[in-house]
């Protein structure tokens, strides 16, 4: 069966304008590196700047509503954007993309001209303020604590693996707001007792400092120490912050799909095996590694089908149930087993880095190991992605629906 996609002339033009456009304004060396910890200042500024760029020219959240500075292009348009700014090394957006559902399902519209649009405009970058040290996975476990005072609030409490760009000692710095939860009634049950909130940064009581991880720099710990904040800066209400998070969880659990899922470890790891010859014979006539990277190809396929169907249900206004978590349960999976077989077919080659003279592709493998051996936990264990696929499924004890999106609540 054939899943390919033809596109329309029309749409074949609309390509070779990204492709012109990125040719004339990406030079090589501000293309997205292999190993992450290698991108510097310098491509961070480029970038800033080209974000803006792009945003202007409708690109950088092209199916995200226009009146508010998105493209409001079709799902086909992104399509294109996302597979040829791949091919390109353009490097993503750091607005942090996750916040943008809950905005547009539970922000007011003063908020959504206050943070939405500099967003979608790439004016302002915001990081995902939710892992706490003693909760894990349990994100309702929350510590931190937000006390009114008159019409602000007083927060205080930890984070940690908060992900995002640039380092701490870049300019211009980043992010401008960090977006969690907070306990705001210590006396209202679970899932009733939070607010969400937009903290600005900096702000005074507020440090964030970097954690030196497997996969890179990338993660940052947070403390907050009596942080005030303005009240227009919680969204929603009062006791409805969990109820908000779950806006955001649920596109980020894989219920706004991929417009354009590759896997560029697989594609690297076939090349590897058709080019790499012993005894004047290639690995790829293996029947044994025939089979890890036919089962590799295979898995990597199946999830970007399972991220494509939910991508074009959320695109048209459907509703998700339980394809998305699908898609997360699997990818989260998929990729562990992946890694394994990258193994099984390269040998110690997968653990040569993006420095060393023989590794091949760039080191794209040894990156891919570091990054999967910890990123399983990245928004959520997969054995909290299991819980919530059994619940919206219908095989566990507890039943769950899924949460409003910006899809769903504009059918």
């Amino acid at each position: 069966m054939d899943f390919g996609l033809d596109y329309t002339q029309e749409q074949e033009s609309f390509r070779k304008e990204v492709q012109s456009w990125i040719s004339t304004n990406v030079p090589e060396n501000m293309k997205e590196p292999v190993d992450g910890r290698d991108f510097n200042e310098d491509q961070y500024r480029f970038w800033r700047e080209k974000h803006k760029e792009l945003a202007a020219k409708g690109w950088l959240y092209p199916t995200q509503p226009k009146e508010y500075g998105g493209g409001g292009l079709t799902g086909d348009h992104e399509s294109i954007i996302l597979e040829e700014f791949r091919k390109g090394g353009v490097v993503g957006s750091f607005s942090g993309f996750l916040i943008i559902p809950p905005l547009l399902v539970w922000g007011t519209e003063e908020q959504k001209q206050e943070f939405l649009v500099p967003l979608l405009k790439s004016e302002m970058a915001t990081w995902q303020r939710l892992t706490e040290p003693q909760s894990g996975a349990d994100l309702a476990n929350v510590q931190a604590k937000a006390i009114r005072d008159g019409d602000d609030w007083i927060i205080s409490g930890q984070n940690v693996f908060i992900s995002g760009r640039p380092r701490p000692e870049w300019s211009p710095h980043g992010p401008d707001l960090l977006h969690g939860m907070a306990v705001t009634d210590p006396d209202a049950p679970r899932h009733r007792n939070l607010g969400f909130f937009l903290i600005p940064v900096p702000s005074p009581g507020l440090e964030i400092k970097e954690m030196n991880l497997l996969p890179g720099h990338d993660q940052h710990a947070v403390f907050m120490d009596s942080v005030r904040i303005p009240g227009k800066n919680l969204i929603g209400g009062e006791h409805q912050g969990w109820q908000v998070f779950q806006t955001l969880g649920e596109v980020e659990h894989g219920g706004g799909g991929t417009a354009f899922p590759i896997d560029d470890t697989v594609n690297s790891m076939l090349k590897y095996s058709n080019d790499t010859y012993v005894d004047g014979v290639s690995i790829a006539n293996d029947p044994v590694l025939q089979q890890a990277s036919m089962t590799a190809y295979i898995d990597a396929e199946v999830d970007g089908l399972l991220a494509k169907r939910t991508y074009w249900m959320y695109q048209n206004k459907m509703d998700i149930v339980y394809e998305g978590n699908v898609a997360n349960v699997h990818n989260r999976e998929y990729e562990c087993r992946n890694s394994t077989r990258f193994r099984d077919v390269m040998g110690m080659y997968t653990l040569l880095g993006t420095k060393e003279e023989r590794a091949p592709h760039r080191g794209i493998q040894e990156v891919y190991q570091r990054d999967k051996a910890g990123q399983r936990h990245a928004g959520g264990s997969t054995n909290i992605a299991r819980v919530i696929l059994s619940r919206r499924i219908g095989i566990s004890r507890t039943q769950e629906r899924p949460a409003p999106t910006p899809s769903t609540t504009s059918a």
